[in-house]
């Protein structure tokens, strides 16, 4: 997994917006400490969230699975841009068969996980759909054997009071393990000072 921010609102433009309802330009300091303050008073504390939403946040995400994707779909505010499996199986139709031995040259195409038999299985299950596109089943059809531990990427785009709401549930442990690194890596690429903004769970 892969996770690179490309893109930010300035903290600046978050305090702009509150400002505009009290005319208080003039007592920002241009995203200094000043302004931080003010977007936490007014968006945390005082829970006026939609304050939050002029922060807007672009990331790029690489090698995760499709069930993580349908996890990421439920966050419905929030906007997607995925790889499409219409136009990408091609370099899995080149390769040659995949045994239950080939776990490194499969982890191009799947997420294993800390479960034998469960990669074991998904091993085989990419190597059905490899025969089916060897085949000569359209993508379109072929894409119905797809398992779920198959690789995407996507472009990931949401507003502060949604990646609020996606660290918090995500980030517990109750949370699917995979998605709870998403949480933690998203986290982690989040400019220094915006941190201050969002809370993940974190576990002993």
């Amino acid at each position: 997994m892969k996770v690179t921010l490309l893109h930010n609102t300035p903290l600046e433009i978050c305090a702009h917006a509150i400002r505009t309802c009290w005319q208080s330009f003039d007592k920002s300091d241009g995203g200094g400490e000043k302004d931080k303050e003010l977007i936490d008073r007014v968006g945390n504390k005082f829970k006026h969230a939609s304050t939050l939403e002029h922060l807007v946040y672009t990331f790029y995400i690489q090698d995760i699975s499709r069930a993580v994707l349908q996890e990421l779909a439920r966050h419905r505010m929030a906007s997607l841009s995925v790889k499409s499996t219409r136009y990408t199986l091609k370099e899995l139709k080149e390769e040659v068969p995949f045994t239950a031995e080939d776990i490194e040259r499969a982890e191009k195409y799947v997420v294993m996980t800390d479960n034998a038999l469960v990669n074991e299985m998904s091993i085989k299950a990419l190597e059905n759909l490899r025969q089916l596109l060897v085949a000569g089943i359209s993508n379109d059809k072929a894409k119905y054997a797809l398992p779920e531990c198959y690789k995407t990427e996507l472009t990931w785009t949401l507003n502060a009071r949604s990646l609020q709401n996606f660290l918090l549930l995500r980030s517990d442990k109750a949370a699917l393990w995979e998605i709870r690194d998403l949480a933690y890596a998203v986290y982690e690429t989040l400019p220094e000072e915006h941190k201050y903004l969002f809370t993940v769970k974190t576990y002993d």
